[in-house]
């Protein structure tokens, strides 16, 4: 324990200058003793570390010196701050080991690439709270090329040009400023604006891809959570888009999953069902999705769709009448 606390001391102390005694133990989640026995054994083993006095004194290390961790490119440190990112940290408990793993990832880029492996990281969103629930099952697939052109116009802030094939329409191309990339329940999206409008798009509906060397209308910094919350909130509310109140049978809950746009309010019903509420694309969509699951769900409301239900059901009933 104490080896990598030394560890995580020298890093801090390389990534961020001068700190002082006190600054060190909050980081560290240790007292300013421990802190100074440490300062010690660091100095003991040949680790060029030094105290300043006076009121803006602190600990620093002397210009120059550094940990190596080989082996990990710039790819592979975003991908790991960006698992690092968001509400990561509150994975099972290992807050401060993530903490500690992040200073050594962002420590071993080079000079050149650290600031902007931060930064990059936080235009990438790694299943965020929602109302979105639940959507697919199975993840999508992304061709490789596609995904490496949206993501260097992500990082670079360049404007991206996309062949996008919108659910119902033609394939079109379009030009976008894209903002950044969110990932929920294994579907992935692109957040972008065109022509000063938010616009969000679903990355296996992207036909083609290709950066553009113009630079991209938007923000330096951005909320990535903030700003999906509040499309997830209008996706909901607008369109034609139906949300349906039902209960159902726990065993056919994926199949729900499968077809509805989102599901949330989950709760367990008295006989063991589960009553939630599923918000599918239109009326139509609505009465297929339930149709599917015969006896094993109920909708509860809107009452138009109990109509829909019971006439289609009294149809069936009637054609196979016995007519004896």
């Amino acid at each position: 324990m104490r080896a990598d606390r030394l560890v995580s001391l020298v890093l801090l102390l390389r990534q961020r200058g001068r700190l002082t005694a006190d600054t060190l133990a909050r980081e560290l989640g240790v007292s300013t003793r421990t802190v100074l026995r440490d300062i010690e054994a660091l100095s003991a083993s040949g680790v060029p570390v030094y105290a300043e006095r006076g009121r803006h004194g602190g600990f620093a290390l002397l210009p120059g010196f550094r940990t190596e961790l080989t082996g990990l490119n710039h790819d592979e440190a975003l991908a790991l701050l960006t698992a690092g990112s968001g509400r990561g940290e509150q994975v099972f408990g290992l807050g401060s080991a993530l903490a500690a793993a992040m200073r050594k990832v962002v420590d071993a880029l080079p000079e050149s690439h650290r600031a902007s492996a931060s930064d990059a990281a936080q235009r990438f969103l790694v299943d965020p709270e929602s109302d979105l629930l639940s959507r697919r099952r199975a993840a999508e697939d992304i061709p490789g090329a596609t995904m490496v052109e949206v993501r260097r116009a992500v990082l670079a802030g360049h404007k991206l040009r996309i062949h996008y094939a919108a659910t119902g329409r033609q394939p079109q191309w379009r030009t976008v400023d894209p903002i950044g990339l969110v990932t929920v329940r294994d579907l992935a999206y692109l957040l972008a604006t065109r022509a000063g409008e938010d616009r969000t798009y679903r990355l296996s509906r992207l036909l083609a891809a290709e950066e553009l060397p113009e630079t991209a209308q938007r923000p330096s910094q951005v909320d990535l959570d903030r700003i999906w919350r509040e499309r997830s909130a209008q996706f909901l509310s607008g369109g034609d888009h139906l949300t349906v109140r039902v209960r159902m049978n726990p065993v056919r809950r994926e199949e729900l999953l499968a077809t509805a746009l989102a599901v949330r309010a989950e709760e367990p019903d008295a006989d063991g069902w589960l009553r939630l509420e599923a918000t599918f694309q239109d009326a139509r969509h609505a009465e297929w999705a339930l149709w599917q699951l015969g006896t094993d769900a109920e909708a509860l409301a809107p009452q138009s769709l109990r109509t829909s239900l019971h006439d289609r059901a009294a149809l069936i009933a009637a054609r196979y009448a016995d007519s004896s």
